[in-house]
């Protein structure tokens, strides 16, 4: 009897659809349901917080690990880094801040805000090698983060505000690069442009890396 041996042939793996638009929604409603709060222009409760831990924390988080599934380092670090601040900031809500004076909140999250302002400059340097419209969601984002610390760290509710509107502008930055992503993606051609990557690229290879 002849035995014949099959060998075994790697098989590529399926491809996956693309989770940066996802990220970008999450990101986008999030933080403005937060900055409308700041804004002053909502007489309601604290919508934001719900949405904060699920689409913002968990859902943002889990397309930050799809990510990592892409190679994308960029965006795995950006959503995953995002969604555990929606977490956390939810859980301090939550957890500590209703035992803080006002005083002590606004101390808190100045520092929490200016820690990841700190983090968001490097992301938004290196959101010029993605394209413009992910670079105009990290610009703004950037303004956010440091208004809303100085106006936390001055208890000052008109810099807040200034802080809020700047926060509702890079919502629709996202929204806009989110509904791009999926639009293009979906009719295989750019339909609404999201711009080249800024100056030269420095990327392995002189592209950006793959999405």
């Amino acid at each position: 009897m002849t035995h014949v041996e099959q060998e075994s042939t790697p098989q590529t793996p399926p491809a996956v659809a693309d989770p940066a638009p996802l990220g970008l929604a999450a990101l986008a409603l999030t933080t403005f349901l937060l900055s409308v709060k700041n804004a002053a222009w909502t007489d309601g409760t604290d919508a934001w917080l719900g949405y904060a831990l699920a689409y913002g924390g968990l859902v943002q988080l889990l397309a930050g690990m799809w990510e990592f599934r892409n190679r994308n380092v960029f965006w795995s670090t950006a959503f995953s880094s995002y969604g555990g601040f929606w977490i956390g900031l939810g859980l301090y809500v939550l957890l500590v801040a209703k035992g803080a004076t006002p005083t002590q909140e606004a101390n808190d999250l100045g520092w929490i805000l200016l820690a990841f302002a700190i983090f968001n400059t490097y992301m938004m340097l290196w959101a010029t090698q993605v394209n413009q419209a992910v670079l105009a969601v990290f610009v703004t984002l950037e303004a956010t983060e440091i208004i809303l610390f100085i106006g936390n760290f001055a208890t000052s509710e008109s810099t807040i505000k200034v802080g809020g509107y700047i926060g509702i502008l890079t919502a629709i930055c996202a929204w806009y690069a989110s509904a791009a992503g999926i639009i293009n993606g979906m009719m295989g051609r750019t339909l609404l442009g999201v711009g080249k990557p800024l100056f030269q690229q420095i990327t392995p290879g002189g592209r950006p890396e793959p999405r």
